[in-house]
């Protein structure tokens, strides 16, 4: 094909041209699937369960209060809130109101999205809250007052940009923000990590460290710990490299770097440094996670405590420290397994206890501690059929955690089952993957394929009622594939699919389509295939690689032009996972795996294809789907376009624009996967 891209015009974000083809590709898109009844059924069911009130309402503990977000249909924009630990015990606990979106929205003309906040230990009356215009990455940041409610006139301040901010003290702020040229990346992250005082110009700041052109991102941040203050400067170099640096007391003194290998994880909880590997290191093979005192390892020691060793089939999942013990999360064969760590003196002093009452196929995660004040844990246990139940526990207390909430089942589950296959790949590879759905189907269904691949995020088990009222319900089969890219199996899991080997994820999970043939669970034509972001790439490549494997795909927020994914946005930043356009190196595999370059009009008829973004997606530009879909219009491929003009790179901002999109993906994948009677 020509070098030539007739449709760079397309990645004008807000320009007229653009807008006014979206407008008209919407208008197609919303003409061909929302004009049945069944769709308004179907929009108001996915409503009915966003808003449904018996969700649980995650916290985050900051002293004697419980902090939760929340959005419903009276609250699209969402309430920021908060209670005690014996209220939130109680079916219906009283909240406190500490901020409502809707009503800040309405007051200021503004479309706010909540992007978190940032509270000052051990008072927790100070915050700064980030907010969002209609979803990007990019906020706004403002100082808050948790004792009066408002926003504090002359406090921090900070315009919109894409800012990482944390407290030092009262009058003290770790930032990094758009500070001019040389301050920002090339994916528009922070490059330098300054001190702010309060009362000074935010340009008067003081530059701590200054990344390099090529970095990805820089950051500081206070380590508030009594006993262990510090502070700390992050060099993130790519993806997936980094140097962490301990800022030395002495104002004269350089920052001196924490010794561990670049693609490794490190972090620091009061005396130990905690090292997750990704390369061999110190006898200990990738994927390890390893203990060190912190001082003795500043001072050259390298005696590590073995946390965790993996094997082929067992990953680290994830841990969290309380005040004095350490949660490790596992997975094996992508279902979870929890021990709690103790730390003793000498060597070989750790005690590790499981903890248990973890059903198979399940995912188990830690969703909250307070690790410089006590013991407490919060963890939540899901899986394909089973609702999220949300303990609390007291590491080292022998008595069982309580089961403080459970989410409500919210769809019928009688007569569906959940099953683990492998499939084998092009390279004789052992892929895992999970089927939901009816446990006696007389022959092949319809059936939804979901898959990712990329930057370390594995697919396990959890609770959807989305997929379980819009697809499930109605005798759909779903299945999520476990791809290499994620990581399922740990670091080699993830390295196996990088750069030049991207096509090892492809060919998992067209194995993972044909194994679903060959069990008679489905056929090409009532398999539909659906992935976002990273995974809008994966459904890009399955379009134009193996088309005949599929009925149907869709595809949100998705990277589709890897010719120049690198130039839009946050794309500069993935140049680690992909390989670098500009390369001669790499562009000859990036063009090979680029599904905007490799559409075609001779081969097998491509499936249908529904493509999902959003004009305020300020990470994934929703250019790439855009010229997607202009490009097969052009070759006459069948495919449908919408974009939401706001939402960011979630695709939607509340939960009316996600019921919408949701009823659009569902309709179009049921009536294109199921037979005509």
């Amino acid at each position: 094909m020509s070098d030539e891209d007739p449709y760079l015009w397309l990645e004008d974000v807000s320009g007229d041209a653009a807008l006014a083809w979206v407008r008209e590709r919407n208008a197609e898109t919303v003409d061909a699937l929302t004009g049945s009844p069944a769709f308004k059924v179907l929009e108001q069911e996915m409503r009915e369960v966003l808003d449904d009130d018996g969700r649980i309402p995650y916290v985050v503990r900051r002293g004697r209060h419980l902090y939760n977000f929340w959005q419903d249909a009276d609250h699209v924009r969402g309430l920021w809130r908060r209670t005690t630990l014996e209220e939130y015990r109680t079916d219906r606990p009283a909240w406190e109101v500490i901020l409502d979106l809707d009503a800040l929205a309405d007051a200021e003309g503004e479309k706010w999205a909540w992007a978190g906040s940032r509270v000052l230990a051990p008072g927790y009356r100070h915050a700064l809250v980030l907010l969002s215009r209609d979803g990007a990455d990019a906020c706004v940041v403002r100082e808050f007052d948790l004792e009066t409610m408002e926003f504090v006139e002359d406090g921090f301040t900070v315009a919109e940009a894409k800012t990482r901010i944390g407290w030092i003290d009262r009058d003290r702020v770790w930032i990094g923000t758009d500070f001019g040229a040389g301050s920002m990346s090339a994916s528009g992250y922070p490059l330098q990590a300054r001190r702010w005082r309060r009362g000074t110009p935010l340009e008067d700041a003081e530059l701590v460290h200054q990344g390099h052109p090529s970095d990805l991102s820089a950051s500081g941040w206070h380590d508030d710990t009594p006993g262990f203050e510090r502070d700390f400067v992050h060099r993130q170099i790519d993806f997936w490299n980094q140097e962490l640096f301990l800022l030395r007391e002495d104002p004269a003194g350089l920052p001196l770097k924490v010794d561990v290998p670049d693609d490794a994880g490190a972090s620091v909880h009061r005396r130990w440094l905690t090292v997750t590997t990704k390369s061999p290191w110190l006898g200990h093979p990738a994927g390890s996670l390893l203990a060190f005192d912190f001082d003795a390892f500043l001072a050259g020691e390298r005696e590590a405590e073995v946390l965790f060793t993996p094997d082929e089939r067992t990953a680290l999942a994830g841990y969290s420290w309380t005040r004095h013990h350490l949660i490790l999360t596992t997975r094996a064969d992508v279902s979870s397994r929890m021990e709690l760590l103790t730390p003793g003196e000498g060597p070989g002093g750790w005690h590790r206890a499981p903890l248990p009452g973890l059903p198979p196929l399940s995912t188990a995660s830690v969703t909250g501690t307070d690790p410089d004040v006590g013991d407490e844990y919060f963890h939540h246990v899901s899986g394909f059929l089973q609702p999220s139940t949300l303990y609390r526990g007291t590491a080292g207390d022998d008595g069982e955690s309580e089961s403080l909430k459970q989410s409500p089942a919210l769809f019928d589950t009688a007569g569906l089952a959940v099953r683990q296959h492998f499939a084998t790949s092009a390279d004789g590879t052992r892929v895992p993957y999970f089927v939901v759905g009816p446990e006696d189907r007389p022959g092949p269904g319809p059936t939804l394929l979901y898959g990712y691949g990329g930057f370390e995020i594995s697919m396990v088990p959890q609770y959807s009622a989305v997929t379980g009222r819009a697809w499930l319900a109605r005798g759909g089969t779903y299945v999520v594939a476990g791809i290499r890219g994620g990581h399922e199996y740990g670091p080699a899991w993830h390295k196996a699919a990088l750069g030049a080997n991207r096509v090892r994820a492809y060919e998992d999970f067209a194995a993972v389509a044909r194994d679903l043939t060959a069990r008679d669970i489905t056929t090409p034509a009532q398999l539909g295939i659906e992935g976002g972001s990273n995974g809008g790439l994966l459904m890009g490549a399955m379009l134009t690689r193996d088309p005949e494997l599929f009925g149907a795909v869709v595809a949100h927020v998705p990277l589709l032009d890897m010719l120049r994914f690198h130039k839009l946005l946050a794309g500069a930043s993935w140049i680690a996972e992909y390989g670098d356009p500009d390369s001669p190196a790499d562009r000859p595999h990036l063009e090979r795996i680029s599904p905007y370059h490799q559409v075609r009009t001779d081969g097998p008829a491509y499936p249908p294809l529904l493509l999902l973004t959003s004009t305020r997606d300020d990470r994934v530009h929703p250019g790439h789907a855009r010229k997607m879909a202009a490009r097969l219009r052009e070759y006459g491929h069948p495919v449908l376009f919408h974009e939401h003009l706001g939402g960011g790179h979630a695709g939607a901002t509340d939960h009316r624009q996600t019921a919408f999109n949701e009823a659009l993906v569902h309709t179009f994948l049921w009536e294109l996967l199921t037979p005509r009677k």
